[in-house]
């Protein structure tokens, strides 16, 4: 599987200078601060975290295990969208970016870092517009935002830090943000799933907030919504997903190959999430050694919305994505897949392994892949449970994460 490259020089000496830690010593205060943020962080759905940057020894901790980690989550993402229109044309137009509930700058941070380092887009303008309700929280972003930009100097970037309440914004409150619009990219990591936590119906509440938040996309823009790998708040966002689509307001470039109702909500018990290998920063590794945690894989649930129809691939009911691990099982390899036809279970006898399906022992979560044949009979002509690629089939893999 592809791992995602390791932030890039500038993002680690901005943390390393934001911190002061090099990851060669971590002191035991440290620790204790990462490990009561992952007990907050893991409460579910319902659970509301309040300002921890307002506390030094939790918002040191943040930024030297949280932020890294979500920061790489959001640039695993940005290296998904398509290339932005002006990249190859005449115009020359900032590129304009909506952090909402920035925090201390994750995505901010992330997308100045991308901007940058995509040769295409180096020689636009930047500029962002960081939302935050926590005062706390977009002084660390601004501070932030100073180091990149001194330690990498950046010309012609622009940062307008706005506090509001985020919960007004799809009430047509906070007119600071729409003047800047429309916005490339509009980011809502780990923010949404915050919101409207004592509202009656508070996914009703969240899909208006992106319509919202549509509105003031670019016609060739995308807004990138990331939420925590956990079953109940990746569940509300599937149901989040189908609320919009069923309104016609966007469509979804991925990680959904279709425009139908979520399969994953049929279970009660199913979800679908990311688990992307990646190399960790030295100090995220040596944390994880001293509190026993693993960080060796990015594990989150997302979508990426346009409002101009594009799609991460050509989609067909051929076409599936792996939505869960390969699993080797005995004489046999099954994985769950996911398309406009449904959330089939998909397995190859090995008996039946050939040159031409091959590819099914590369399969991954995340994965696009590929089949031309799917029997869902078994060798006496019975309905299967479960969806048999036969020898002569041939399988593809379309693209990786």
């Amino acid at each position: 599987m592809p791992r995602f490259q390791a932030l890039s020089a500038p993002l680690l000496r901005t943390l390393s200078e934001a911190t002061g830690l090099n990851g060669q010593e971590v002191p035991p205060s440290l620790c204790r601060g990462v490990v009561v943020l992952s007990r907050r962080f893991t409460r579910g759905s319902n659970a509301l975290v309040t300002d921890y940057l307002a506390d030094d020894g939790l918002r040191l901790a943040y930024l030297a295990y949280y932020l890294p980690v979500n920061l790489a989550k959001v640039q695993a993402l940005l290296a998904e969208m398509p290339a932005h229109p002006d990249a190859a044309g005449s115009s020359l137009r900032p590129f304009s970016v909506l952090d909402l509930g920035c925090g201390p700058g994750t995505a901010t941070l992330g997308a100045l870092d991308w901007i940058l380092r995509n040769p295409s887009l180096a020689r636009l303008a930047v500029e962002v517009v960081a939302v935050d309700r926590s005062a706390s929280g977009l002084r660390e972003c601004e501070r932030l935002w100073k180091i990149y930009t001194h330690s990498d100097p950046v010309s012609e970037s622009r940062l307008l830090p706005v506090r509001a309440d985020l919960e007004r914004l799809g009430q047509g409150g906070q007119p600071k943000i729409g003047q800047h619009a429309p916005y490339d990219l509009i980011v809502a990591a780990n923010t949404l799933t915050e919101l409207f936590l004592t509202s009656r119906d508070p996914i009703s509440r969240r899909a208006k907030l992106v319509r919202a938040l549509l509105d003031l996309l670019h016609r060739d823009g995308t807004l990138m919504i990331v939420e925590p790998a956990l079953r109940a708040v990746s569940r509300n966002l599937h149901r989040l997903r189908d609320i919009l689509l069923e309104d016609r307001a966007c469509t979804v470039y991925s990680p959904c190959l279709h425009e139908q109702s979520c399969p994953a909500l049929v279970q009660k018990e199913d979800w679908c999430h990311e688990e992307r290998p990646w190399t960790p920063p030295p100090l995220v590794a040596a944390i994880d050694r001293q509190v026993g945690f693993i960080k060796d894989a990015l594990k989150f649930s997302y979508l990426l919305l346009r409002k101009d129809g594009r799609t991460i691939v050509p989609r067909a009911s051929t076409v599936y994505r792996v939505v869960s691990e390969l699993r080797e099982m005995k004489g046999e390899k099954r994985a769950w897949l996911c398309n406009e036809t449904g959330r089939p279970e998909v397995g190859r006898l090995e008996r039946d392994r050939s040159e031409g399906n091959a590819d099914v022992d590369k399969w991954h979560r995340g994965a696009i892949v590929r089949i031309d044949q799917i029997v869902r009979k078994d060798r006496k002509g019975r309905e299967s449970t479960v969806g048999r690629i036969p020898e002569d089939a041939t399988v593809e893999i379309v693209r990786p994460v």
